[in-house]
């Protein structure tokens, strides 16, 4: 269950790296590859597993000038861990 503490990871068999050619992040994996947009991009390059989703929204918020980010960021982050593209460590 995600939680302020949770701290996500890019899920095991996952790459995440920023493709030229793409002009994007993409996420790799053994089956493919999914070219993501630049918000899901920005969100999967904080998550390293040492920062909780407290730190990764205040550091979104800061990065855009924007506030209010929590639920867009906390959704995503849902659904990426559905997909297996993070897990969450405690």
């Amino acid at each position: 269950m995600l939680q302020e503490t949770s701290k996500p990871a890019i899920g095991q068999g996952f790459r995440l790296q920023w493709e030229p050619v793409q002009n994007a992040h993409v996420l790799l994996y053994p089956e493919g590859m999914v070219k993501l947009n630049g918000s899901a991009g920005e969100i999967l390059k904080r998550c390293t597993g040492e920062r909780t989703m407290a730190e990764i929204i205040e550091d979104l918020e800061k990065a855009f000038a924007a506030q209010g980010l929590a639920k867009d960021v906390n959704a995503f982050v849902a659904f990426a861990v559905e997909r297996r593209w993070l897990e969450l460590r405690q």
